[in-house]
């Protein structure tokens, strides 16, 4: 897959304070790169940067082999920037805002009328054709921020926390148009403080602190490395505390717990097959109700390498 943004050492000082500090990212073609990091840490900075908004300090940035800051008049028609506010339009129905926008691009007649149905349409608010901006809901308003960046057909999204604020059906709508924008081929950075929506719509991650990069990759690799052991989550029907105390007697076992009603086994490192925890507690007359590993997903990831938990 061809390479879409390139930084290499990118980094943005105000003052004394370092914002992003020697950024290196690589972020292919067809990518869903989620962009995570506590607050302050330097993900609108980046987005702010490569949406041709904010001059780097030094280091470069590249999108579709375009540099920024030298070619942004050529960067600006193969991107689409949702910032995370919504500015206001209140006298402005929705077809006018599009229209609006439609004309800034130089899309004109039958074209810029086909355009602005067809993005109505992809984004699930044709039926509010004719609503006051103002007059719509949060969800709403996110929606139309992408129905307004897709009328010119970027190749590259920007998306700054598009899910900010959103009740919990908006967020489920909001992750659907985002999964139906990555199979048109679309390349989209999305930041967000939504991790487990990230690790259901991203294939790649990039954690940020306090303007460093820690990790940028597959979140599969990041799920592994952050994988410290294993973990089973065991119960049984009759007395989870004796089962416990039995458990804990084995050598392949360094703790088995009472948590949340079920035992939390923690298995010794080295030992892949846990099948002797079952043959355990069944020869011990126990009746076996739950046993499964305990996933690592990317909350725990996230937390496990921004306190230097994973080397």
């Amino acid at each position: 897959m061809a390479v879409v943004i390139k930084t290499v050492n990118l980094t943005k000082r105000y003052g004394t304070l370092v914002a992003l500090s020697n950024l290196n990212l690589e972020i292919e073609e067809g990518d869903c790169f989620g962009y995570i990091g506590p607050n302050g840490a330097g993900k609108s900075t980046t987005i702010k940067i490569l949406a041709t908004l904010l001059q780097p300090t030094w280091g470069e940035a590249r999108i579709c082999d375009q540099v920024i800051g030298f070619q942004s008049r050529l960067i600006r028609p193969l991107i689409g920037y949702v910032p995370d506010y919504f500015g206001a339009y209140e006298d402005m129905v929705v077809q006018e805002y599009c229209e609006f926008f439609a004309a800034a691009y130089n899309i004109n007649g039958a074209a810029r009328t086909k355009v602005v149905n067809d993005v109505l349409e992809l984004t699930d608010l044709a039926f509010k054709r004719d609503a006051l901006v103002d007059s719509l809901s949060r969800g709403m308003k996110q929606r139309l921020s992408i129905a307004r960046v897709l009328l010119h057909d970027p190749k590259v999204l920007l998306l700054d926390e598009p899910a900010g604020n959103l009740d919990p059906r908006a967020r489920i709508e909001m992750r659907e148009l985002l999964k139906e924008l990555r199979r048109m081929g679309k390349t989209i950075v999305i930041s967000s403080h939504i991790l487990p929506e990230l690790a259901d719509l991203c294939n790649k991650v990039g954690i940020i602190e306090q303007g460093e990069l820690l990790y940028s990759g597959p979140v599969h690799d990041i799920l592994q490395r952050a994988k410290t052991g294993t973990i089973l989550h065991v119960a049984v029907a009759d007395d989870n505390t004796a089962a416990a105390a039995l458990l804990s007697q084995d050598p392949n076992i360094l703790e088995a717990a009472i948590k949340d009603g079920h035992i939390e086994v923690a298995i010794k490192e080295g030992v892949s097959d846990y099948s002797f925890v079952s043959q355990r507690l069944v020869g011990a007359g126990h009746r076996l109700t739950l046993m499964k590993e305990e996933e690592v997903n990317l909350e725990t990831a996230f937390m496990r390498l921004t306190k230097g938990m994973v080397q």
